[in-house]
């Protein structure tokens, strides 16, 4: 039965069109986002591969930056720059995101002093200074020792924390210093500042404005999705594309690429015109980060199906922009080139190893289809490759099923009716069987209606079955 299931998502994922030649593919969540899908997911990781690839080089996960504590020093950087990472808000409200700032969390050399000691000491330090960036990183500082205090009884400790670091940025923004307007800003888009947690862009988006003024590119590319989305203002496509073009002159990667979508589908009031899109990413891909890989997957897919006289087909070259962008932790990419080594697919040699690793770093990111697509393979197992493991499939099912994946939800009542990988349930069966009916699975609602029957199989036209579970 476990088999004919395995043949079942076989036949699935092969019959899967391709992604849109010009869609837009989703960025990767903000590290909130990931905290929040994450939270739910109390299932236990899926086992280490045995063995990897023997003649292809996988590419690595990029690893997160340490936290360690650092003296707020003034960055290095010309006169109106960012000194500091963008926010991966490439098709995100802005009021989502917030920009890393752990560099600037008490680390392992604080433990010597005690928390208080350690404020106190960056306090000072802040005071006896006139540079704006050395008083900017305080306040930001304070933020990253605010962020932790969830706890009732620290609530009061929270908010005098953030009200210091707000007074602060006020104080900077008032004398025109770009990141502080750019970082008080975002504050006030993530509502972190609002005691009910509002996203309070009217405040947000003067300050983006007045940071673009100094030539803040972040801030530039902010003030668009604002006039994009009407965030903080009325929504205004002209406006939009004049701050976006602002931050793409900066070789701002999420501005251009934006400018690349807008000029191949004709949006935001712009005429159509593929070469001059294709012209965006091209110049979007060469700044591409694990923050902004999206331009990289985007000129892929555009190899993959090609465009007359503009993008020719080139399944070898889009393979290779696959692999770039799952090296910078692009769930997308490392998903398609999941299926590519699973199915053969875009003239890739068929890989276990190489299949299984690029859905793992793609599961490892919430990505869905990447979720069941391990399923599939732990269900049967690869030797010397993957064991075998019925508890792992139903785990990956799960975690499918609980971002609303009709067919993962379906098999999530499968397994649990019949007992593969989790105990049998058949009540909890059922509520997973009405999920995936309401989201449209049409074996589910045969399910609730009592029409599938055991063991039953259908002949396809061309000769082979089609496996329908039940």
């Amino acid at each position: 039965m476990k088999q004919e299931y395995y043949h079942y998502q076989q036949q699935q994922q092969q019959q899967q069109p391709l992604p849109p030649q010009h869609g837009h593919p989703p960025p990767p969540p903000h590290h909130f986002q990931q905290q929040q899908q994450l939270q739910h997911q109390q299932l236990p990781p899926p086992p280490p591969l045995q063995q990897q690839a023997s003649n292809a080089s996988m590419p690595t996960l990029p690893s997160m930056r340490q936290s360690s504590l650092q003296s707020p020093v003034s960055p290095q950087t010309p006169s109106g720059s960012s000194s500091r990472s963008s926010a991966s808000v490439v098709n995100l409200p802005v009021g989502d995101q917030l920009l890393d700032h752990s560099h600037l969390k008490p680390g392992n050399q604080a433990s010597l002093l005690s928390y208080s000691q350690t404020i106190n000491m960056y306090r000072e330090n802040a005071k006896k200074t006139n540079s704006p960036e050395v008083q900017c990183d305080f306040a930001i500082f304070m933020v990253e020792a605010a962020k932790p205090l969830t706890n009732p009884e620290d609530e009061q400790a929270r908010w005098e924390y953030l009200g210091e670091a707000e007074k602060l940025l006020k104080q900077l923004s008032s004398r025109g210093h770009a990141e502080s307007q750019y970082y008080l800003g975002n504050l006030y888009a993530s509502g972190l500042l609002s005691r009910k947690g509002k996203n309070e862009f009217n405040q947000a988006f003067p300050l983006f404005v007045q940071a673009t003024k100094k030539h803040h590119a972040d801030a530039a590319y902010r003030a668009a999705k604002c006039y994009e989305d009407g965030l903080g203002c009325s929504k205004d496509k002209s406006k939009a594309v004049q701050f976006y073009r602002k931050a793409a002159t900066q070789s701002h990667p999420a501005a251009m690429y934006r400018l690349g979508i807008a000029e191949l589908n004709g949006e935001l009031g712009i005429s159509k015109n593929a070469r001059d899109g294709v012209k965006w990413l091209k110049r979007a891909s060469e700044g591409a980060t694990s923050e902004y890989p999206h331009a990289v997957h985007e000129l892929a897919l555009l190899h993959e199906k090609g465009i007359d006289n503009v993008v020719f087909v080139d399944l070898e070259y889009a393979v290779s922009l696959y692999a770039q962008a799952a090296e910078l932790g692009y769930a997308p990419s490392a998903f398609r080139l999941g299926e590519c080594y699973e199915y053969g697919k875009l003239k890739c040699a068929q890989d276990p190893a190489l299949s299984i690793h690029y859905y793992t770093i793609a599961a490892q990111q919430g990505h869905r289809e990447a979720c069941f697509a391990l399923t599939a393979w732990y269900l049967v197992g690869s030797p010397g490759i993957l064991p075998q493991s019925d508890e792992q499939a139903y785990v990956w099912a799960r975690r499918a099923a609980e971002q609303e994946l009709p067919k993962a939800e379906y098999a999530v009542g499968y397994f649990t009716e019949v007992g593969i990988g989790t105990v049998k349930n058949a009540q909890e069966a059922m509520v997973w069987y009405k999920k995936a009916a309401e989201h449209g699975d049409k074996r589910a609602i045969q399910r609730l209606q009592g029409k599938v029957q055991g063991n039953k199989s259908n002949k396809k036209k061309n000769g082979g079955e089609e496996c329908t579970i039940m």
